[in-house]
Parts: C-alpha cells; sequence; structure tokens
C-alpha cells in the first residue's frame, strides 16, 4: 500500500475515533466520519466496507498492541507480580495517552454483549488466557495460592482495570496524574495480596 494511501487510511481511523467517542458508535455516520477526516464520503468506503469495519480495525490494531505487550512482559525474568504491575501500567497507560479510542474498545466493544462483544470474543479470551498463563506459573511455583484458579483470576485482575477505566470514562472516580498512578498499585496489591503465599502460609 502506497504512503499515501496509508496516509489516508489513518486519517479517517483517526476521525472516526473522534467521531465515535463524542456521538457514539451507533448514533453516527460513515458521513460523520468524512467530514471529520475531511475527506470524500466516497473515500471511506474504498478503505472500509462500513462503519462497523472502521470500529473492528481499532480495535484489533490495539487489542494486538495489547497482546504482544503481554507476551514481552512475560518473557522477562521478573516476579509474576511485578508482570501484573506491568500489565496494569500499560493499559492504564493506554487509557492515559488515548482516551478516546480505549473509551471505543471498552464501551463500544469488550463489555458490548451485541454482535462486537461476540465477534471478537477469541482475541479478548486470548488476553484473560495470557494472563491466567503469568498466574498459574506463579502458583506451580509456590508464589501464588492455588486456592483461586488462574482463569478466575485473570478475569479479576482484568475486570479490575476495566472498571476503573469505565470509572474515568463516565465521570466516576478522580482523574489525574496521581490518580493513574494510584489505580495501577491498587489493582496490583487487590489481586495479589489475595493471591500469594505468605511467609507463614497464611492468607493476609
Amino acid at each position: 500500500m502506497k504512503a499515501a494511501a496509508v496516509d489516508k487510511r489513518r486519517l479517517i481511523l483517526d476521525a472516526a475515533v473522534r467521531v465515535f467517542a463524542r456521538r457514539g458508535f451507533h448514533t453516527c455516520r460513515v458521513a460523520d466520519i468524512a467530514d471529520e477526516a475531511g475527506v470524500a464520503y466516497g473515500l471511506v468506503y474504498h478503505y472500509f466496507q462500513s462503519k462497523d469495519e472502521v470500529l473492528d480495525t481499532l480495535f484489533a490494531e490495539r487489542w494486538a498492541l495489547m497482546l504482544a505487550a503481554i507476551d514481552e512482559i512475560d518473557s522477562q525474568p521478573i516476579t509474576a507480580r511485578d508482570k501484573l504491575g506491568a500489565i496494569a501500567s500499560f493499559i492504564v497507560d493506554s487509557y492515559r495517552y488515548d482516551p478516546e479510542l480505549m473509551k471505543i474498545i471498552i464501551v463500544e466493544v469488550t463489555r458490548a454483549a451485541n454482535t462486537f462483544g461476540q465477534t471478537h470474543l477469541p482475541e479478548i479470551r486470548k488476553a484473560y488466557h495470557r494472563i491466567a498463563d503469568i498466574v498459574a506459573a506463579a502458583q506451580a511455583d509456590g508464589t501464588f495460592r492455588s486456592a483461586v484458579s488462574p482463569q478466575f483470576a485473570a478475569m479479576a485482575f482484568y475486570g479490575a482495570i476495566e472498571q476503573v477505566l469505565t470509572g474515568w470514562i463516565f465521570g466516576l472516580l478522580e482523574e489525574g496524574e496521581d490518580d493513574y498512578g494510584r489505580a495501577k498499585r491498587f489493582v496490583v496489591e487487590t489481586i495479589c495480596d489475595g493471591l500469594e503465599v505468605h511467609s507463614d502460609g497464611a492468607r493476609p
């Protein structure tokens, strides 16, 4: 694909993020995306068959980045707690630097029990499975207790982060630089303090 074509495609995707975040996916039209991008209506259809494909593309790009980040973090010789901390940091920072896109991903895809949520469920599950693998490895080496299944722990971990992001999206939680840092720490402490084996073998 030529550079000019790539630029136009990216221009349309970036415009779609702004329109979807501002108006909601279901209430906007392809014409709204074209107007936001400053391109002809027909050009959007040159690159995408529908606004559904635009949303699918935005999700696929962002989710692929997160899966790659989880794999890279898991490959590092650090503790499971530090791995989960790095994953939490990546997701929170993704929202911090691109809140409109993350709003779309959460509201229109991962929390949607409609076609989009079902369509992307296999990709969504990949993130849960990879986080569960980190938990399972820590259980195998005795760092985490085995009372909680890795799958449940992964869902609780990611669900806690997603709920915090939802709180920021809807203005239910304070949002600022200090709040981002606290959120990363609180999620890890909430999950890991319940999973880790302590020196006396007891729960905290």
